[in-house]
């Protein structure tokens, strides 16, 4: 059984469970973004003084400071939501869904975004670490927790959804899994072998 090229297609670049979970990173990240973004542009002061250790009124500097990085923020998530191709920015309809692949000419920024926006939530993460460690706020631990969650999800994107994998022709599965260390009792009597 031969399957038309577009169906194989299909099977080797969009797998469901790849893509939904292309999806999720991308719009994770650009929640995870906004989320942060929100305080820092409306309330500065009150995220100054959460994260200072003495109470004090907080400068000038450190206000735009914040309003800044809350705009390079909110800058990042439509970035990341555009780039990756999550947002279509074609007019037709009819076009097959995004893929993670390298060569899709919908979405040629797909990979090198995932792969920038992982590196930075890895290096978040592990600032974040390194703060809460030092000072023991909440604060810290909270973005540890978030930045490494999306870390993990956009390294797990970047191994299981950017290969064309080895995907058999003839039954669709992937050709590099093995029975280790559970026996694959079918497939043994369906070759003739007897299982020890």
């Amino acid at each position: 059984m031969k399957l038309s090229p577009s169906l194989d297609r299909t099977i080797r670049f969009n797998h469901p469970l790849t893509m939904d979970v292309f999806y999720a990173y991308t719009y994770s990240t650009a929640a995870w973004f906004g989320i942060q973004a929100v305080p820092l542009m409306i309330s500065p002061k009150l995220i100054i003084t959460a994260l200072s250790t003495e109470a004090r009124k907080a400068t000038v500097l450190e206000e735009y400071l914040c309003r800044s990085l809350a705009f390079t923020l909110l800058t990042l998530a439509i970035l990341t939501v555009l780039l990756t191709g999550t947002i279509p920015l074609s007019s037709s309809l009819s076009e097959s869904e995004i893929t993670a692949d390298p060569s899709d000419p919908k979405a040629p920024y797909a990979v090198p975004t995932l792969t920038v926006t992982a590196t930075f939530h890895a290096l978040t993460a592990f600032y974040s670490y390194m703060q809460y460690t030092r000072h023991g706020q909440i604060g810290f631990a909270l973005s540890e927790i978030g930045s490494g969650f999306l870390a993990s999800m956009g390294c797990w994107c970047l191994v299981f959804g950017t290969e064309k994998g080895r995907i058999s022709k003839r039954t669709g599965a992937d050709k590099r899994t093995s029975g280790w260390p559970f026996k694959n009792e079918e497939a043994d009597r369906k070759k003739g072998r007897k299982s020890l």
